[in-house]
């Protein structure tokens, strides 16, 4: 079996800010097979890279992302909260300030597609959204103008849509039925039985589980579906993971998990 697939997690967030452009395009420099991440609908229907409902975390913004113009988001300091940006040197590629800005999906999809050779990008849809099913038509839509709705081997940028919800994964398999996507887990729903849903191939259960259930990735694998695992930064857990022969590894540190496997 081959090197599992590394994807950067928010691009590389332990470095630099996560979800900003910088961080992705450290995480591509550093050679990462793909990037990770979240989108959300602001209020006038633009899809924005940020993970959490609110902006308290991330921004010197307050109140949910949803409520929220891209204009007003657009104002707002993404990236002086992380610590990466003050040790950064003289000539480093985000002095330009791409590590304080929102960054929106379409200008990712255009800065991932200018890379010269193959990337993946995974796009996880946030749930529950007042906006609920508008997510998916909107992420759809937006594909759909960049032609990559219905993927085609030749094509340098290869998408993959994930969600812990079944039905926005249902949703999206009805509006982009050969759009690969991923069921993510962060324990077994009753039932599952390790088969998922009809039209699903990619298990996405989190570190956590796999630690609790070491036969999962096996028996996951085993019932024809493949594995990526999220988060993995910690040593002990790279080795678990590798011991159990996953499919790809979502981290927030490309750089030494691309070590560990190619050295």
């Amino acid at each position: 079996m081959g090197h599992p697939l590394v994807f950067a997690h928010r691009g590389s967030s332990y470095d630099l800010p996560e979800h900003t452009l910088a961080a992705y395009l450290r995480a591509l420099d550093e050679g990462a097979d793909g990037v990770e991440c979240d989108v959300r609908l602001t209020r006038d229907g633009h899809l924005v890279c940020v993970h959490d409902r609110r902006l308290d975390r991330t921004s010197n913004g307050h109140g949910p992302v949803s409520t929220r113009t891209l204009a007003e988001l657009e104002q707002l300091d993404f990236g002086s909260w992380h610590p990466g940006p003050a040790a950064l040197a003289d000539g480093d590629e985000v002095l330009d300030e791409s590590y304080l800005r929102l960054l929106t999906l379409d200008r990712l999809l255009e800065a991932v597609r200018a890379v010269s050779r193959p990337v993946r990008l995974l796009i996880e849809t946030k749930h529950p959204s007042r906006y609920g099913r508008h997510v998916e038509r909107r992420l759809v839509a937006l594909l759909d103008r960049h032609g990559l709705t219905v993927p085609r081997p030749d094509h340098p940028l290869q998408v993959t849509v994930m969600s812990f919800s079944l039905l926005a994964v249902r949703r999206l398999r009805m509006l982009a039925p050969t759009l690969p996507t991923v069921l993510l887990l962060d324990r077994l729903p009753r039932g599952l039985r390790l088969r998922l849903p009809f039209g699903i191939r990619i298990a996405g259960p989190g570190i956590a589980l796999v630690r609790a259930r070491p036969s999962l990735v096996p028996a996951l694998q085993a019932a024809g579906n493949q594995v990526y695992v999220w988060t993995v930064n910690d040593p002990s857990d790279l080795e678990l993971v590798l011991a159990a022969g996953v499919d790809g590894i979502i981290t927030d540190r490309p750089a030494p998990t691309l070590t560990r496997l190619h050295g």
